[in-house]
């Protein structure tokens, strides 16, 4: 069968954009063949810097004839419809179509369209001049004279070549013949620029491919990695050295070269008491090459060589181009140089500091300390609506104090040895008011993507605590799903707290990701809680950690008001902590889908029974439960103040806080004479009656990964048809508005087989209720099981529906109680299967 190869070749593609590239080109031009109606046996895609290449085999020479049956009108319609039916048919006259009769409608037109198959390469033809001009390019330009005509070719650099042939092994292949913009396709390409210039001519792909490598170019972008990472260890080992390990890097440099050369280069020894990680970041942006390290990873530290990879063999074996990379890489490493010196020394004017460093409690001996200093006194924004960085600062730096004394009530173990609760709350602090110090010194503006690690280094040269260096750099993390979270108590505390921030100030002016546009990363800053509470183990009660950090801002929030901005543009505690806790729950989803949970599960878990609201020691407690007082005839509700509501068009937000400033500045919800129906807002995800929202992330997981391994065993599977059919039966009686008594009445129970089931049922709370009160929802599940034989033998032997309405009731409340078991874990209704 016949094979198709096509090359497009141009100017230098952007190593970012080369492997989409070359697999969008195959997914468009194999979609055409296939909608075409011709079939292929394989595809394959190949890239360089210079080229797009597709390999398809087995192609099918034509495609079929096919035979269309197109229904026309009735044998009694109008003539103009008639004559439209041959028209749109292509008949000739009405004799060429069939008659046919339906019962119902009567005799009707039916016409047989034959659509004779095409030559592959006439499909082919038509094809690639649209799927080059649309092609789907992140960034393309135009060139040339054609560029000044409407709708002419854009690329992502100058297209200089197609090449495009078709036929079986045992012909001579045939040029596909088309043109786009003036390029017409042939069955000739070039090699390397510069070593192998000339045009040659290829037949199929194996011969391309060998003419090719003869011409200094590897085809296969997986072939030059490896030859990049083979020759670059050879290098290493020879000196003792070995490469660090960087597959980012790796996949960009395999897309700069299509001839890899693999050479050493070195600069003086004296530049490697600069931060590893400031070597490694400007070797790798600016010059593409890969940093070395004694063999065996040499306890952090980094050789003085590097390998980088040149794009030609050049007569001299490299040595001038690896002198020219030296040359660049010792000009940027005196640059770093002087960055990490000039920021261990004093700033310069630190009498204009002293307020900042009063503020925050600093010590301006210390640089670090100088540096968050100087981030206050500049004023450096934030957002326009959520302060300075100062003003951020203080807020992480009071949040992470709260979660430390109630997160860790009885202290915590630091590098081994015991804080209380008090120094590790002091030392959240210290690190918090640190955390975003780095900002303003020179090596963070060089070398953004160190933020964190370079106030980590400078917080141990001024003899920070430990912990305090780690929650520096920690407090960013987790960057990504693969990222790693912090450990450290004082981390965990900096990080749940810059990120908690971040998420309530921005819900707080209604600034939240739509679609898909998160320009703030708040989908990162939730995933990251996320991540920090349910991979730490934490039990954090969520309502009152947002609600703290409502509370920290809430002087900014008030200020915009007094400012005179509109306060229904912003938003009121008990909407911000319900949409914020249902995006949290949104993306919990998504973690758990994304690690093979079953997305049903985890919305029968949020719509189940949730955790009791009161919490063990060591939880964040819940708002209501703290020592706050609040002024007499607080309005009800997490809403605004009733005379906003009446029209007043400045008003006042609600405040979290306690002190009483006039009647509008008051915590809504916590006045002496507030309902206590009234008291608490409706919350996202209410779980059972009388039981608390979703709030603690942790239990919500644990839950899904139960309830997952219930579901795949035997009894797991009959339980839930069991409680599936219960809870069918009740929606329909509770729809019909059929009576459900309240309680089961034993008395009531005639059949062996409900008492057995209302037997089991008893024994089912009780195990069920010591089960979840230690959380082990293993035992809980092992409960549930036991209903499933006497769930079964009901079902099969007793009438529900009786004709006794007093009977008929009793049997539904023993459903009912059977719903209502099943739910203090999940709602098992929601579950497919």
């Amino acid at each position: 069968m016949p094979d198709l190869l096509l090359e497009l070749r141009s100017e230098e593609i952007p190593a970012r954009m080369q492997r989409k590239a070359a697999g969008d080109l195959k997914k468009l031009v194999t979609d055409a063949l296939v909608d075409a109606g011709l079939t292929y046996e394989g595809a394959r895609e190949y890239w360089t810097p210079r080229r797009l290449t597709l390999d398809i085999r087995g192609v099918d020479a034509r495609s079929k004839d096919v035979a269309e049956e197109r229904k026309g009108p009735r044998t009694d319609a109008p003539p103009k419809a008639i004559e439209g039916f041959l028209r749109g048919a292509g008949l000739a006259s009405i004799d060429d179509a069939e008659i046919r009769s339906d019962p119902k409608k009567g005799d009707f037109y039916v016409a047989t369209i034959k659509k004779p198959g095409r030559p592959a390469e006439a499909i082919i033809a038509d094809a690639m001049p649209g799927i080059i001009k649309g092609f789907p390019w992140p960034k393309s330009m135009r060139w040339g004279s054609a560029s000044r005509e409407p709708g002419s070719l854009r690329w992502v650099r100058p297209l200089q070549s197609i090449l495009c042939t078709f036929g079986p092994e045992t012909e001579e292949p045939v040029v596909v013949d088309f043109s786009v913009d003036g390029i017409k396709a042939g069955n000739t390409t070039r090699g390397h620029r510069f070593h192998a210039p000339e045009e040659f001519s290829v037949r199929r792909f194996d011969d391309y491919a060998a003419k090719l490598e003869k011409a200094f170019v590897v085809l296969d972008a997986e072939r030059r990695k490896e030859m990049i990472r083979h020759d670059a260890e050879n290098l290493a080992f020879a000196k003792g050295l070995e490469v660090v390990p960087d597959d980012g890097l790796l996949e960009e440099v395999s897309g700069l070269v299509e001839w890899p050369v693999t050479l050493m280069g070195e600069f003086e020894p004296e530049f490697l008491e600069i931060p590893p990680e400031i070597i490694r970041s400007t070797i790798k942006a600016n010059q593409k090459c890969f940093v070395l390290r004694p063999h065996g990873g040499g306890n952090g530290t980094l050789s003085n060589h590097f390998v980088l990879v040149s794009n030609i063999e050049a007569r001299d074996g490299g040595a001038a181009i690896a002198a020219g990379n030296g040359k660049v890489v010792r000009a940027r490493l005196s640059d770093a140089l002087y960055f990490w010196k000039t920021d261990q020394a004093d700033l310069p004017d630190l009498e204009s500091l002293a307020a900042s460093a009063e503020k925050f409690s600093l010590d301006l001996t210390k640089p670090l300390d100088q540096r968050l200093a100087k981030l206050d006194a500049l004023g450096v924004t934030f957002h326009a609506k959520l302060g300075a960085q100062g003003d951020r600062v203080q807020r992480i730096a009071a949040l992470a104090q709260e979660i430390a004394r109630t997160v860790y009530p009885d202290g915590a173990t630091l590098g081994g040895e015991a804080v209380s609760a008090d120094e590790l709350a002091a030392l959240a602090k210290r690190a918090a008011v640190l955390a975003k110090a780095d900002l303003t010194t020179e090596a963070v503006g060089e070398f953004p993507e160190l933020q964190g690690l370079m106030g980590r280094y400078y917080a141990a040269l001024q003899g920070e605590h430990p912990s305090v260096q780690a929650a520096i750099e920690e407090h960013y993390k987790p960057l990504g799903p693969t990222d790693t979270v912090p450990t450290d108590p004082v981390a965990v505390c900096v990080a749940l707290a810059d990120k908690l921030d971040m998420l309530v100030g921005f819900w707080a002016i209604d600034e939240k990701p739509t679609g898909s546009k998160d320009p703030y990363a708040l989908r990162r800053a939730a995933l990251g809680v996320i991540g920090v509470i349910v991979d730490g183990a934490l039990r954090i009660l969520l309502k009152s950690v947002i609600l703290e950090a409502y509370d920290l801002h809430f002087e900014r929030l008030q200020a915009k008001v007094d400012e005179g901005a509109n306060v229904n543009s912003l938003v009121s505690p008990d909407i911000l902590y319900r949409d914020l806790l249902a995006f949290f729950h949104d993306r919990l989803k998504v973690q758990l889908r994304d690690s093979g949970a079953r997305h049903d599960l985890v919305d029968a878990v949020l719509s189940g029974g949730a955790a009791p609201s009161s919490a063990p020691p060591g939880h964040l407690l819940p708002v209501g439960e703290k020592n706050r007082s609040a002024p007499p005839g607080a309005s009800t509700g997490y809403g605004y103040d009733k005379r906003i509501a009446d029209g007043d068009e400045k008003g006042t937000i609600p405040r979290p806080g306690g002190e009483r400033v006039d009647d509008a500045k008051r915590r809504p919800g916590e006045g002496a004479d507030a309902p206590a129906s009234e008291a608490t807002p409706s919350d996202p995800h209410q779980g059972e009656s009388g039981t608390a929202p979703h709030e603690d992330l942790l239990d919500i997981t644990r839950r899904v990964e139960a309830l997952g391994k219930f579901l795949d065993s035997e009894d797991g599977q009959n339980l839930l048809a069991g409680t599936r059919r219960a809870a069918n039966i009740l929606a329909a009686e509770e729809k019909k508005g059929t009576r459900i008594a309240e309680t089961v009445d034993l008395a009531l129970l005639t059949e062996h087989e409900e008492k057995a089931l209302a037997g089991a049922v008893d024994r089912a709370e009780i195990e069920l209720e010591e089960a979840l009160a230690v959380e082990n929802y293993a035992h809980a599940m092992a409960a549930l099981a036991n209903l499933r034989i006497p769930v079964d033998a009901f079902f099969d032997k007793v009438l529900v529906n009786a004709e006794d309405e007093a009977v008929r009731a009793n049997r539904l409340a023993l459903l009912a109680r059977i719903r209502a078991a099943t739910r203090k874990v999940a709602d098992f209704g929601k579950i497919a299967g």
